[in-house]
């Protein structure tokens, strides 16, 4: 079955709420680590709110979600397509043992200089145009707090999120309180009323528990926690894993190291072994191959999207 992301709108318009449950696709996103459970739950978390950002924005291009951290994980990164496909990773700090109890403060933000980066990059820029990246100090003790805050501190947006993950699912929720515009089609609202539906909303959705949210399809949790609501409910979006890395694009990183720097690889291990963060697939160049990526009638891939680190 297709891992799906639904959104639905409240019946005055002023609320948004979405769910994601993702089976293949986190297991996708596992199928080539094996991480330890405490970093499985943080990845997870971080996999199922990317998908409820992504879902809402407006350009062909990446919401880039990254936690850099200067405890015993340096990285969790995800990136989610317009599309809802998307790829994850974690860089671990070589040395640090990871507790079975850790949580995202212990893991990621021990001597307080962790930070939570939100990256929109639109696939076709403007010329001169650089990607969106806003950077807020990491806050609360879950994913779903820092993103709250994150999401008050630069965005002005009311955020609510409810995320879990275990090693077959992960899962989440947001509701948003939305500017309203009107229009003439727009129920008749008051500043007042719209405060009461996100007090409602926010209510309802707060009863939710971690592992009902895990256990549960969107359906039956959505009808369970809004069932006295009447919801404007849209086509389901399909959620995928995809990783683009190619051995072009591969030979593209290699190039940027340099041929000295190459040579000096082949020299002591007698060929390049790469393996992609992401998906785990590996590459391996030769010494004929390595002589290639620096002859004058290589094709350079510096147009194609860079690799996100």
């Amino acid at each position: 079955m297709t891992d799906q992301l639904k959104k639905y709108l409240t019946e005055d318009r002023s609320v948004r709420i979405q769910a994601v449950r993702l089976d293949a696709t986190w297991k996708a996103v596992q199928a080539n680590h094996d991480y330890p459970p405490a970093i499985t739950h943080l990845l997870g978390e971080l996999v199922a709110a990317s998908t409820l950002l992504a879902a809402n924005i407006k350009f062909d291009g990446s919401l880039v979600l990254q936690i850099q951290g200067d405890g015993p994980i340096a990285l969790l990164v995800v990136e989610c397509r317009n599309d809802l496909s998307l790829r994850a990773t974690v860089k671990m700090r070589e040395g640090h043992e990871v507790p079975s109890d850790g949580n995202m403060q212990s893991l990621l933000n021990p001597g307080g200089n962790g930070r939570f980066i939100v990256v929109l990059d639109p696939q076709r820029k403007l010329p001169g145009q650089q990607a969106y990246q806003g950077i807020v100090p990491l806050q609360g003790d879950t994913v779903a707090e820092a993103l709250q805050h994150y999401m008050k501190a630069s965005e002005q947006l009311d955020t609510r999120l409810w995320l879990a993950a275990d090693a077959d699912h992960a899962a989440g929720m947001l509701i948003q309180r939305l500017p309203y515009h009107g229009g003439s089609d727009a129920p008749v609202l008051t500043e007042q009323n719209a405060a009461e539906t996100w007090d409602r909303a926010c209510a309802l959705a707060g009863t939710i528990k971690h592992d009902e949210l895990l256990a549960t399809d969107i359906d039956t949790l959505i009808h369970r926690l809004f069932w006295e609501e009447t919801l404007v409910a849209f086509e389901p979006l399909s959620v995928r894993w995809h990783c683009p890395c190619t051995r072009e694009r591969v030979a593209s990183m290699l190039r940027t190291l340099g041929q000295e720097e190459i040579n000096s690889v082949l020299a002591e291990r007698g060929q390049v072994d790469v393996s992609c963060d992401f998906c785990g697939k590996p590459y391996k160049f030769d010494s004929v191959d390595c002589a290639t990526l620096f002859s004058s009638g290589t094709t350079s891939t510096a147009d194609e999207p860079p690799t996100v680190h």
